[in-house]
């Protein structure tokens, strides 16, 4: 799993027919503080994401498990919207 943000809709009037009736979403990997890593990614939104929100995303097969929709072209699947992250720093700066 990793961590993103909504940045956009996609509309596709055409698409695979396994795609029809899924919202897609234009999302930004985002690092621990939220900084974009990498290019935008489209996902399928399986919990109801909007613009904005700061959201956990997944890959590949587990997308398409994620979609319920094992057979369908899915690479990426929002799978949760992230209300808070409480990140301990002093972990990561030992040695």
């Amino acid at each position: 799993m990793q961590t993103g943000v909504v940045i956009g809709t996609v509309v596709a009037t055409r698409k695979d027919e396994r795609l029809i009736g899924n919202k897609l979403l234009l999302t930004q990997p985002v690092n621990i503080n939220r900084k974009p890593v990498g290019e935008p990614l489209v996902a399928v939104d399986t919990v109801g994401a909007g613009i904005g929100e700061f959201v956990i995303y997944t890959k590949g097969t587990a997308a398409r498990y994620a979609a319920n929709k094992t057979d369908s072209p899915i690479d990426v699947a929002i799978i949760g919207i992230i209300d808070s992250i409480d990140i301990y720093s002093d972990v990561l700066e030992r040695e």
